[in-house]
């Protein structure tokens, strides 16, 4: 290394050691008591879907009981995975016509003190959608976009889009769990408990933080104030904490108020971050842990969440980095960051953590966001995009899991056909219909990604006139011009398939095309990667137990979880590169 290297090396190490002995601490903290507090937790899910006794079974025992008593719901009822999936369907579309209807008609409706106007039907299209499925892209504002009866409703959709996952993932668990069988447990039961067992209590203690930290829980209208400087304002308030919990608990991350946890009410300090960082990182670890205590297969859980931790590290400290260094282009000017990138930041959070929650974020497919992601640096774009591209390191509730198992449906089978033996996970047959339901699931990610971007990218190349679709031609939506521009439509719809909900906010996406368009891909990245898992799992748990021996292909082993991380990044990952390097890559070589 050269002298003049190594001293500006020491300079910039220098300027932000302040950051690294502060930030970088919590950073780490929170990370540690995630993981720590996860493991009990997994272990109560695990009891939870075993049907094993639990202390708050006197609590919730009678609320259960009479769900499914007015609803008329045999809880006892053994399932297939084809009735699962029926009941998962049906119980989704009553939702969605009850969500558009409340949306379509929200002006006209009760709960409405700050006299917010109706969405107009592509809106409430894509905003029903959006929630029901877990992603909660929000192409309104909360402040005004909705009415208190919508924000229930969605706040609604926000446990049960988190329940459906979680009771998806549980099918799963019993798959794996059986030797053979095509009973597999009770769809609604699943359900049911996932929402009043799990998500409930976890989200009232997340709104209990909030609230004795200043958020708003109330349904009154804007409060009217004067600010220190003598201004008169009015500030939206309204049932926010509740709403924030579940959003966070859920890994669903629609905001209340349009800047998300940026909003000081949202996330009014750095002990609320932290909660919320929490929150929307512990049921993701915990599912994870819960299928090791499930199965009573600790080593395969340990050696899944590695893998995933793995990849989380290589996503997120380049973030970091490249935050706490700031903006090159702006040290070329001689001006000092000795705070590092603070554009699109809040203060009281800082650029590690902004960074590292921007990794969490967009990894556990929460999509809430706590600073300006379309005002990151190139490479930590890159991170946030690649996070959402991958999609498989922990994920959102209950649906990380199944994004995995199809990886591992691919590396068994690809790692049998390299060492000549017959590819088999946990005693079933891997054979060619499963192989075929995982490789296609595995391909409709990008597939849906880049079509979508090779769409948006034509229309904007050419400046077309879109007509309904856009009331302009469609370079008005972009806000910025070339490599960041195309940034911002690869976003949107990366975070739509990746059921994530951030976004590079410069884009104008409130208009027919991009709430239609997304709207259509956050169905089939929902529902078509929800039903090829649990496809494969019921085909297996009906094959015949084929009992370990000598022959058979360990899958709870380091080696084998180096293969799986290896299919990962040949298969989602590298898809994605030239677009990649078409967006943020090029923006990074340009600075």
């Amino acid at each position: 290394m050269r002298p003049s290297h190594f001293y500006k090396l020491h300079l910039t190490f220098y300027k932000n050691s302040h950051i690294m002995n502060t930030e970088l601490l919590g950073v780490i903290g929170i990370f540690l008591l995630t993981i720590v507090l996860a493991i009990p937790l997994g272990k109560y899910i695990a009891k939870v879907y075993l049907g094993d006794k639990t202390l708050l079974d006197p609590i919730f025992n009678p609320i259960e009981k009479f769900i499914f008593k007015i609803s008329g719901i045999n809880s006892a009822e053994e399932m297939n995975w084809k009735q699962h999936l029926k009941a998962l369907l049906s119980i989704n579309m009553v939702w969605f016509f009850l969500c558009f209807f409340v949306l379509l008609f929200q002006g006209s409706l009760p709960l409405n003190p700050d006299n917010n106007p109706s969405m107009t039907p592509d809106l409430a299209f894509n905003t029903a959608i959006s929630f029901i499925v877990n992603c909660n892209l929000q192409h309104y504002s909360g402040e005004s976009g909705v009415s208190y009866l919508s924000q229930i409703v969605l706040m609604f959709l926000q446990f049960v889009s988190a329940g459906i996952g979680m009771a998806a993932a549980a099918m799963i668990f019993t798959a794996m769990k059986e030797r053979t069988t095509e009973q597999l447990g009770n769809f609604y039961n699943y359900f049911i408990k996932s929402c009043t067992r799990i998500l409930l209590p976890l989200s009232a203690i997340v709104a209990v933080a909030l609230v004795f930290s200043g958020t708003p829980m109330t349904f009154e209208g804007k409060d009217a104030i004067t600010t220190l400087q003598g201004d008169h304002v009015e500030v939206s308030r309204g049932p926010a904490a509740a709403f924030i919990a579940i959003k966070h608990i859920g890994t669903n991350g629609g905001g209340f108020f349009g800047a998300n946890s940026a909003h000081p009410l949202e996330n009014p300090t750095y002990f609320t971050n932290g909660v919320e960082l929490w929150a929307q990182m512990i049921i993701p670890f915990a599912m994870i842990f819960a299928l090791g205590f499930f199965l009573n297969k600790r080593k395969l859980s340990n050696i899944i969440f590695g893998v995933m931790t793995v990849g989380f590290l290589l996503l997120v400290v380049p973030t970091i980095i490249s935050e706490i260094n700031g903006n090159p282009a702006i040290e070329k000017m001689g001006i000092a960051q000795a705070t590092g990138a603070m554009e699109g930041k809040e203060v009281r959070f800082g650029p590690a953590m902004s960074g590292f929650w921007s990794i969490a974020t967009t990894v556990i497919s929460t999509g809430s966001v706590n600073s300006m992601h379309d005002s990151s640096m190139p490479i930590s774009g890159t991170m946030q995009l690649l996070s959402m591209m991958v999609n498989a390191f922990y994920g959102g509730c209950g649906v990380g899991i199944l994004n995995y198992y199809i990886f591992i449906i691919l590396a068994v089978f690809i790692s049998g056909l390299m060492v000549g033996r017959t590819p088999e996970f946990l005693g079933k047959k891997i054979e060619a219909r499963e192989v075929k339901i995982a490789a296609f699931i595995a391909i409709l990610h990008p597939l849906l990604i880049l079509a979508g971007t090779a769409l948006a990218s034509y229309f904007a190349a050419h400046d077309t006139a879109m007509g309904y679709w856009f009331n302009g031609n469609a370079t008005g939506w972009l806000n910025n011009p070339g490599n960041h521009g195309f940034s911002e439509m690869l976003y949107e719809y990366t975070s739509s398939a990746a059921n994530n909900g951030s976004g590079f906010e410069g884009l104008g996406d409130n208009n027919p095309f991009w709430n239609i368009t997304t709207g259509i891909v956050l169905l089939l990245s929902r529902f078509i990667p929800i039903i090829g898992p649990l496809a494969i799992a019921g085909l297996l748990a009906g094959k015949k137990y084929i009992p370990e021996s000598a022959g058979t292909l360990k899958t709870d082993t380091s080696i084998f979880g180096i293969m799986t991380f290896a299919v990962i990044a040949i298969i989602a990952a590298l898809s994605f590169f030239p677009a990649l390097a078409l967006g943020p890559l090029a923006e990074y070589f340009g600075m």
